[in-house]
């Protein structure tokens, strides 16, 4: 078997790309869709995207159990095999969100929104539990598993403020008002880029970690004992509140970016130079999160950062910016610590994982993934909802060529507020309730390493004595 190298790492933020094109544009431009094209309220979308969150809940845990429970195809890896099929349903959901369906009555018209919306999130679901997962299999090195969420950090933002940084350009023509069918060429074009990252993935990475039992033999695992396992996991409590905050700037900040532009600025390409500022801080945290990390370690520095972000963002709200290209660098300065916990927290995840191990004595990687994956849908169904009933309580005007200027300025202090909310949640959750500093992880790793090894040594010595 291939040691660990850069072909896992690419391969893993493939990965991320394949979701992130289907997963951020949903997230920046589907509201924007049914709002300005399929003419649907603002406090309707909110309604569903909370509705649609809680349904996540149900689905996310069925979905973490099966791989736990069974395995399929041939090749004996545990999660490969379910990306190689979601990612088909992940790809259809993505240009189903944007079919133009305005030629319908409003009943037909809302219930298509909430199929497609519903559907999107089962095809999300199925796909991003078995990602997730996948980490904790293809390495056990910490260093290792810093690497890959680094590398997955890397693949969300070449989406966010690669990809998506150019939709813009597309959806909006020279006097500001959306192009209906834009939005499905681009989702086509998204899809299929989609479907290629995901073949890298799956060619790329290796999974390593196996639980060594044969291709259907019976599973001892138990629901009640992994639930159990998981409200005995105080570390992954603490990544699932502070992730409910970060993915509020995801699920919220980024619907409202292309709005704030078009209507505040009257410059719907600040998109795509704001995504160009957002790359340059990433190329920059991406070189020095490594250094920052053996300097101050993990916890602290997801602290530092998101206590500093904090402060700036609050400050935003006192000191309103009119320039754009000040307001995109004042945002994206006092936002850094979204970006840094998202370079942090696939590494900080698989240590929650490890920690269940270290209690119970076994690995219930895709349910502990699906009950902190429902945390991170909760938090983008969460922002997506603030955006969405703040564009209402903003006074936004659905199919009106364009906003007041009261109203545009409303939206804009929204768009500050919901990273403050959000860096409150990271706090709690990191400061407060995550236990594991360096010296315990290191401690947890120590101990795991002696166990597997002897796990390992008792097994040589039966195969020897056969």
């Amino acid at each position: 078997m291939k040691k660990f190298g850069a072909r896992d790492q690419i391969g893993y933020m493939l990965g991320d790309i394949g979701g992130g094109l289907v997963n951020q544009y949903i997230g920046a431009f589907f509201l924007v869709f049914c709002i300005y094209v399929l003419g649907v309220s603002p406090y309707f979308m909110g309604t569903l995207f909370l509705v649609a969150r809680i349904f996540d809940a149900f689905t996310d845990v069925i979905m973490g159990t099966i791989p736990d429970r069974w395995k399929i195809g041939k090749s004996g890896d545990k999660f490969l095999p379910y990306i190689s099929i979601s990612k088909w349903l992940l790809a259809a959901s993505l240009i189903l969100s944007f079919v133009d369906v305005s030629n319908l009555n409003s009943t037909l018209i809302h219930i298509w929104v909430v199929a497609v919306y519903i559907f999107f999130g089962i095809a999300y679901t199925a796909d991003s539990i078995p990602y997730g997962s996948l980490a904790a299999v293809i390495s056990d090195d910490p260093i290792e598993r810093t690497k890959l969420s680094r590398a997955r950090a890397l693949g969300g933002y070449i989406v966010a403020f690669g990809f998506l940084a150019f939709v813009p350009l597309f959806v909006y023509d020279s006097d500001r008002n959306v192009i209906p069918g834009a939005f499905l060429i681009v989702a086509i074009v998204f899809a299929a880029f989609s479907l290629l990252s995901y073949k890298g993935l799956t060619t790329l990475t290796i999974e390593r970690i196996r639980d060594d039992k044969p291709d259907g033999a019976k599973s001892d695992y138990k629901l009640k004992d992994a639930l159990k396992a998981a409200m005995k996991n105080r570390p992954l409590i603490g990544i699932m509140v502070a992730s409910i905050g970060a993915l509020a700037i995801l699920g919220g900040a980024s619907q409202f970016a292309a709005i704030v532009f078009a209507e505040y600025y009257k410059m719907p390409g600040a998109f795509g130079i704001n995504s160009v500022a957002s790359i340059i801080i990433t190329l920059i945290l991406f070189a020095c999160v490594p250094k920052l990390v053996a300097k101050f370690g993990k916890k602290k520095l997801v602290i530092i950062s998101a206590a500093f972000s904090l402060i700036a963002t609050s400050s935003l709200l006192f000191f309103f910016a009119e320039n754009v290209y000040v307001f995109i660098a004042l945002y994206n300065i006092a936002t850094i610590g979204s970006f840094v916990f998202t370079m942090m927290v696939w590494a900080l995840v698989t240590d929650c994982l490890d920690y269940t191990e270290l209690q119970s004595g076994k690995r219930y990687d895709g349910t502990l993934y699906s009950i902190y994956s429902f945390s991170r849908k909760l938090g983008m169904g969460f922002g997506a909802a603030i955006s969405s009933y703040g564009l209402g309580l903003a006074g936004f005007v659905t199919g009106a060529q364009s906003q007041t200027v009261e109203v545009a300025e409303n939206i804009v202090r929204i768009y500050i507020l919901v990273p403050i909310i959000a860096f409150v949640f990271i706090l709690i959750g990191v400061g407060l309730i995550f236990n594991l500093n360096n010296k315990k992880t290191d401690e947890m790793y120590k101990t795991l390493g002696e166990r597997r090894d002897s796990v390992l040594k008792q097994s040589d010595e039966s195969v020897d004595a056969i």
